[in-house]
C-alpha cells in the first residue's frame, strides 16, 4: 500500500489523496472541520463542511468502482470550496425534489440546498469528475 499524498500550499489550500471507504469517513470529516475552523469558519460553517465531506466521500465509496480520490479545500477571500475528484465520469443524478422513500439521492440534494454553491463536472485531463461545494465564511472569522 502506498502512502497518500498530502499537499498544503500556504495557508489557503489543502489537498489529500485518499481511498474512500466507510471506516475512514469520520477521519476526513474531522480533518475538513479542523481546516474550515482554522480558516475562520463558525459552528454552522464547520458542520456544513463536515456534512459535505462525509456525503462526497461516502458517495465515492458506494458508487465508484475505483475508490481512490483526491480531496481539495481552498479558501479564497471569505469562501471555502471543497472539491472531491474521483475516477468515474458518471455524474451524480440529483433530484429536484428528493423522494422520501428512495434509498439515496437526498444527501447531495441537501448539500446543494445548504451550500452557497454546488456543482459537478467531468475532468478534462483524466477520466473522472469533480463534485464540489462552497461555503461562505462569516466576515471577520469566528
Amino acid at each position: 500500500m502506498t502512502n497518500p499524498v498530502q499537499v498544503t500550499y500556504g495557508m489557503n489550500v489543502y489537498g489529500q489523496s485518499l481511498t474512500a471507504c466507510a471506516v475512514e469517513v469520520g477521519r476526513w470529516r474531522a480533518v475538513a472541520g479542523e481546516i474550515a475552523f482554522a480558516w475562520g469558519g463558525d459552528r454552522d460553517t464547520v458542520e456544513l463542511v463536515r456534512l459535505g465531506v462525509s456525503e462526497l466521500i461516502t458517495n465515492v465509496a458506494r458508487h465508484v468502482e475505483n475508490p481512490r480520490c483526491y480531496l481539495r479545500m481552498t479558501r479564497i477571500g471569505w469562501a471555502v470550496t471543497v472539491q472531491l475528484f474521483d475516477r468515474s465520469r458518471r455524474l451524480p443524478v440529483i433530484p429536484s425534489v428528493p423522494d422520501g422513500e428512495a434509498e439515496g439521492g437526498r444527501g447531495l440534494w441537501m448539500l446543494r440546498e445548504m451550500a452557497d454553491g454546488f456543482g459537478c463536472e467531468r475532468t478534462l485531463r483524466c477520466a473522472g469528475k469533480i463534485v464540489w461545494f462552497r461555503c461562505v465564511l462569516p466576515e471577520g472569522g469566528r
